[in-house]
């Protein structure tokens, strides 16, 4: 039986997102952005906001644990930066909960017009110079 999704925004820190990266890495979860890439992108101060939107099972890798693959909102600097990460969902559930439902729909709606991190990479890239898009 698949577990529930839950239906809630987490907020986490910049520590706690690298820690949670790292996980993900440690399992060989798919969507994830290199924590090298991450620390060298994300405000140390930011928050970062997840919200779990489908049941992730890889029926072809059974080693591979159940995962929450969540949309991911990160701050840096003022952007409004999406991607994707996979969290275990007990891990997931250990995040306090801190947000109050007008902030957690405010997240949705600034999830929804975020531009990607594919995007970011190439709107720094064409100010800046050539940026290699982040590879887990």
């Amino acid at each position: 039986m698949t577990p529930t999704l839950p239906r809630t925004v987490r907020a986490v820190d910049t520590a706690q997102l690298l820690d949670l990266t790292q996980e993900a890495a440690m399992h060989g979860f798919s969507q994830r952005l290199p924590v090298e890439w991450l620390q060298d992108h994300l405000a140390a101060e930011a928050t970062h906001y997840l919200l779990p939107t489908l049941v992730q099972r890889l029926r072809h890798r059974p080693e591979v644990p159940l995962q929450w693959r969540c949309q991911l909102l990160t701050v840096r600097t003022g952007e409004q930066i999406w991607g994707l990460l996979d969290i275990l969902p007990d891990t997931f559930d250990r995040i306090p909960e801190t947000l109050d439902t007008a902030s957690k729909n405010d997240i949705v709606s600034r999830i929804e017009h975020a531009v990607t991190v594919r995007e970011w990479v190439e709107q720094t890239a064409a100010d800046t110079g050539p940026e290699e898009m982040p590879r887990p």
